[in-house]
């Protein structure tokens, strides 16, 4: 579930994961693509690399509009996950 919290915060909760991501690619990019985000990923109960698709699908929307996109309480799997495909980089940039 994505919520924005506050101009330019956002969280995302619950399982993300391939069959939810669907719904979440297109508000998630418009939200970056607004201006600078934070999004916090501390309410994330599971995640499969269709997240980490997601997220960096978002981080192309916000550097296209040339905005930065910062992620904070990336949960320990994501985190894992992300390392798996060498990707923590990009994970931590904006930060």
């Amino acid at each position: 579930m994505l919520n924005a919290t506050t101009p330019g915060a956002a969280s995302l909760s619950g399982r993300i994961d391939m069959a939810s991501c669907a719904g979440l690619a297109q508000p998630l990019a418009q939200l970056a693509a607004q201006g600078p985000l934070r999004l916090d990923l501390s309410g994330v109960e599971t995640a499969d690399s269709a997240a980490l698709a997601l997220l960096l699908s978002a981080r192309r929307a916000a550097a296209a509009a040339g905005h930065p996109l910062t992620l904070s309480g990336i949960p320990a799997g994501l985190a894992t996950l992300a390392g798996l495909y060498n990707l923590e980089p990009l994970l931590r940039a904006g930060d």
